[in-house]
């Protein structure tokens, strides 16, 4: 394949996802498969959600030293998070391998209606600013953490996803920590969910590392015009989300229309 024909949909993928991420706060990464699949031209989904795990950790890694940087990361609490997670993302990422590809793609589809309609939901957060992981706290935060955290990662390596839309509600109901810090601290465990996934995917052969520089080229130039615009629109950052779930939900609706035939 000529250079122009992938390089150049990887870069306009990558800096979507990268202004995406930076502009409504979470969510961009969900846009990579489908991107992948339909824009750049990966013809298998298996492929792509390799691809795409490999690109969510490192977005995720970039936006995490800046949530450190503001003291917005608990990192027990995420570590302890992120540890029963990488389990349930090595468990999730061979069933995914296992399944067949078409059908995974027009499962993905239903996900991301179901992503969609939750981003539509305004995040309320916990009660609890100042979670710590103590020897008095550690057993009754980690019962809640462990099996949170395995649960999300199943489908987080299934997907080939980071689970960030999952792993901030699933930090507060855990920690009842505020919404601001559990998108902060949920970044760690989306690099480790992420980077799980990608190893999977990746000693199967199914990481396209070319693709992958394209995208991390275009996923910082998104990210610095998302910065730009995230400034001047800062008033009207609900109306961005609940436009971006819309989107989300009609790509979603889209993929499901056309694998449907797969599910029956």
């Amino acid at each position: 394949m000529p250079l122009a024909d992938f390089a150049i949909p990887a870069l306009l993928s990558g800096a979507l996802i990268g202004f995406v991420l930076v502009l409504v706060g979470g969510g961009g990464s969900i846009l990579a498969v489908p991107l992948l699949v339909y824009f750049v031209g990966v013809g298998q989904p298996h492929m792509a959600i390799g691809t795409a795990a490999v690109a969510v950790a490192l977005n995720a890694a970039t936006g995490l030293v800046g949530h450190a940087r503001a003291g917005n990361v608990r990192w027990a609490c995420a570590a302890s998070f992120a540890v029963s997670g990488m389990i349930g993302a090595a468990l999730g990422a061979e069933a995914g391998k296992a399944f067949d590809g078409d059908k995974l793609l027009a499962l993905f589809g239903i996900l991301m209606v179901v992503v969609g309609a939750l981003m539509l939901r305004e995040r309320k957060g916990g009660e609890n600013p100042n979670v710590r992981m103590t020897r008095e706290t550690a057993r009754p935060l980690l019962r809640r953490i462990v099996p949170t955290g395995l649960a999300v990662g199943l489908l987080a390596g299934f997907f080939g996803i980071g689970g960030g839309f999952l792993i901030v509600p699933g930090l507060v109901f855990a920690t009842a920590m505020p919404v601001s810090l559990a998108i902060g601290s949920s970044l760690l465990v989306v690099t480790a969910l992420g980077a799980t996934t990608a190893a999977s995917y990746a000693l199967s052969g199914l990481v396209d590392w070319e693709l992958i520089a394209w995208m991390l080229a275009g996923g910082i130039a998104g990210s610095l015009l998302g910065r730009i615009a995230g400034k001047r629109l800062a008033s009207r950052k609900r109306i961005l989300e609940i436009g971006f779930a819309v989107m989300v939900v009609a790509i979603g609706l889209a993929i499901v229309a056309q694998g449907i035939a797969t599910l029956l």
